[in-house]
């Protein structure tokens, strides 16, 4: 299990017109991600995503030259079992060793950023390759499943106050018992915002679960606002309502409200996660596990929501590959109940990869297959790959 090779691809997938959607974000017209490939000396190989932006679409040139020409150097010629050594010897860099020999960090200057995803992508792929040669599943890995299925919830909810309800209605019409749509500045107003959350619970009813994602857009008082405006509504929780620097202002909204408060999509590290946690600041941490540090990280945050009694619902929004990381991660910890589903145009979920991702009846079942149980396709990675 010595690393002969470690690459890292830009993809980069225009989506058709008529499947786009707009947001915050603007009108999102691809999916990227940069996808990384580790390759043993007896050619084995495993997979790991990671993404230059919490949205679709990122330029990820520097993922690809972070890879290649800053942790390429420090992974080739180890052995890809290490997993955690290998993720300290990327963290601390030069210093490893008094990392290694005094039990603390002594990290780069990249602590956080797109170093640290890049991290993520190499740790991804190397918990795909450990699950590979030992012809078992990441999450039975990390100890076995708790659960032979999980609920998901459909990812979407882009439209305007008159489609809302349609556009929701049409997701639970696909089995799904919980979605998730989108508020904040896309809206012009917290008002428009509050009409149209309403407007998605009158086409509900209230045995659905209904989340809101303001993608860090408000302020602190619009925020306050559109929690007063809705606490009769019964939202499942409120994701991401300030700009994720603001800890302390988003402490002041969950003060404010019943509304169970989300965050942690935009965050690096169990270092950001425990100071959410020390600020009071949310109730449910939501990792990316291919921004955050990767599933060595990811296991850190969960073990921190166990503790903490807090919730724990991995960012899911992605390619097959970090998707399967975080369903993994979320099958094997007791503090997660729901999984993210997307339910908007994303090729790097569907198209990407040669087995079918999908939720049966609103429900998604526990990963059996080795690795991360997902295969790149060489004519995807072909068509769709960016020169760096």
């Amino acid at each position: 299990m010595i690393i002969r090779d470690v690459e890292a691809v830009w993809l980069h997938c225009p989506i058709p017109y008529e499947k786009q959607h707009v947001s915050d974000f603007g009108r999102l017209s691809s999916f990227d991600c940069a996808l990384v490939t580790i390759t043993t000396e007896d050619g084995q190989q495993g997979f790991g995503e990671a993404k230059a932006a919490v949205g679709s679409a990122g330029v990820c040139a520097s993922l690809v030259t972070c890879v290649q020409h800053e942790l390429k150097p420090i992974l080739v010629g180890q052995d890809a079992r290490q997993i955690t050594r290998l993720w300290e010897c990327m963290y601390n860099g030069t210093r490893d060793h008094y990392a290694l020999a005094r039990g603390r960090a002594f990290p780069i200057l990249g602590r956080r950023g797109l170093t640290i995803s890049a991290m993520s992508g190499v740790d991804m792929a190397l918990w795909d390759l450990l699950g590979k040669h030992l012809n078992t599943s990441v999450v039975q890995l990390m100890g076995g499943t708790l659960r032979d299925k999980m609920p998901a919830y459909a990812s979407g909810g882009w439209a305007d106050l008159d489609r809302i309800g349609e556009q929701v209605q049409g997701y639970v019409a696909r089995g799904f018992n919980a979605v998730k749509m989108r508020v904040g500045v896309m809206d012009g107003d917290v008002n428009t915002s509050v009409e149209r959350v309403r407007a998605a619970r009158a086409a509900l009813g209230p045995q659905i679960a209904i989340m809101a994602d303001a993608h860090g857009t408000y302020s602190v008082p619009e925020a306050k606002r559109f929690c007063r405006a809705l606490e009769d509504v019964d939202l499942r929780w409120f994701e991401e309502p300030l700009n994720a620097d603001n800890r302390h202002g988003t402490a002041e909204v969950r003060a404010a409200t019943s509304i169970p408060i989300s965050a942690g999509e935009s965050e690096f590290t169990r270092f950001d996660f425990r100071d959410l946690i020390e600020a009071r600041a949310v109730d449910i941490l939501q990792p990316d596990l291919a921004i955050c540090g990767g599933i060595t990280e990811g296991r850190r945050i969960a073990a921190l929501a166990d503790s903490q009694q807090l919730e724990l619902a991995p960012h899911c929004w992605g390619s097959a590959f970090s998707f399967m990381a975080g369903v993994s991660l979320a099958f094997a910890s007791p503090a997660a109940t729901i999984i993210e589903f997307s339910v908007g145009a994303n090729p790097m979920l569907f198209d990407l990869v040669q087995e079918k991702i999908e939720a049966v009846d609103g429900l998604i079942a526990a990963p059996t297959r080795p690795g991360l149980g997902v295969t790149p396709k060489p004519e995807f990675i072909d068509e769709f790959k960016m020169m760096v």
